[in-house]
């Protein structure tokens, strides 16, 4: 038997950093826009919404180095588990248990606002070819 996911997408928000009152271990979880390969019947772009829990180190990485926008490819398993809710209503979460996180920009592409303004001091004498 195999349960195994890959996906590729942008986090729609922060990652939110817990842990476990038990025996401190890290959690963080967070929302992953993948976009469908087909449009729309009106042409317009779809995507899916996945929930992501990740687990000790690789928690806290996420939540360091990770934020709203940040493209990462996720490897995990798919877990489906049934809760009861404060008023006593049995509820079912669907969610990708990542494995690995894999950071595929970082905070400084994403808040990249163009090139520096040119400085004629930023050319040295070893960088003139002539």
């Amino acid at each position: 038997m195999l349960n195994r996911i890959v996906l590729i997408g942008r986090l729609t928000r922060d990652p939110e950093l817990r842990y476990t009152p038990a025996n401190g271990v890290a959690v963080a979880s967070f929302t992953l826009a993948v976009n469908r390969r087909f449009s729309s019947q009106g042409g317009q772009k779809e995507a899916d919404f996945i929930p992501i829990v990740v687990w000790r180190a690789q928690a806290e990485n996420c939540a360091k180095y990770l934020g709203k926008g940040s493209l990462v490819a996720v490897e995990g398993r798919l877990q489906i588990r049934s809760y009861e809710d404060r008023e006593g209503q049995k509820r079912t979460a669907t969610e990708v248990v990542a494995d690995s996180v894999q950071f595929l920009d970082t905070k400084e592409k994403r808040s990249f606002d163009g090139p520096p303004a040119f400085d004629e001091s930023m050319i040295g004498e070893d960088d003139v070819p002539f």
